[in-house]
């Protein structure tokens, strides 16, 4: 196992927040972002988990990883995620999947993958560019537990702890964010979709490990009011 830098302190352990999914403690490296853990088997019972952004390196978070069986992919949801790649990359040695417009980042880092619109893990999750927050901003759709929708920062928990897309100052393209935020809803029901699991803000769900009214407070989100949003921090 490659060696990683120490943080002080330790991490605290992931916690699980459905079965086989687990979120790593927020990152200071990713501007306290969160990362989750997906522990899966395709159809053909082969190993394929995904890692999604980045969480906090250190010697437990390596063994935590390896002894759930490694990483088949690594998904990046923002150029805010990526944190500590390179080291991780040394470690768990999986394809890196970046939408293009982010993969100019990360220019020389092994097992580097890009896509344009979406692209498929497997036959158990799919990837989609949904550009805004950033340019190549994306969301990841696990197909198990009724659908879970993976958002980075496209969508997040706000002070309500209601599921929304929040306008920042360095935000790169608001009417596109909110553009993909109407594609979103047109393409889930309530049979695709079950859970939200937000790439930040985790706090404001008071408790809750996840969003178990995913399809309800995707629909629920009103794009139009949204158009008139300032920017915040």
């Amino acid at each position: 196992m490659t060696l990683v830098s120490e943080p002080v302190p330790a991490p605290r352990p992931p916690r699980p927040v459905l079965e086989t999914i687990y979120a790593f403690p927020p990152n200071r490296d990713t501007m306290g972002g969160t990362s989750y853990f997906i522990v899966a088997q395709d159809q053909a019972g082969q190993p394929a988990n995904i890692l999604i952004d980045t969480p906090a390196w250190h010697t437990d978070t390596a063994q935590f990883i390896q002894g759930h069986g490694g990483v088949r992919w690594w998904v990046m949801t923002h150029r805010n995620g990526m944190g500590q790649v390179t080291p991780i990359q040394a470690t768990v040695q999986c394809e890196l999947v970046l939408q293009e417009q982010e993969a100019y980042l990360l220019p020389n880092i092994e097992g580097r993958v890009t896509f344009q619109q979406k692209m498929a893990l497997g036959d158990i999750a799919t990837v989609r560019w949904t550009p805004g927050y950033s340019p190549g901003s994306a969301c990841l759709y696990y197909k198990a537990h009724g659908g879970v929708l993976f958002t980075g920062r496209h969508l997040l928990p706000n002070q309500d702890g209601q599921m929304t897309a929040l306008r920042f100052s360095k935000t790169f393209h608001w009417p596109r964010q909110l553009s993909q935020i109407q594609r979103l809803q047109q393409d889930f029901s309530t049979d695709t979709l079950a859970y939200i699991c937000p790439g930040a803000n985790l706090g404001f769900l008071r408790g809750k490990t996840v969003v178990a009214d995913a399809y309800e407070q995707l629909q629920s989100i009103d794009v139009e009011a949204l158009r008139l949003m300032q920017p915040g921090l």
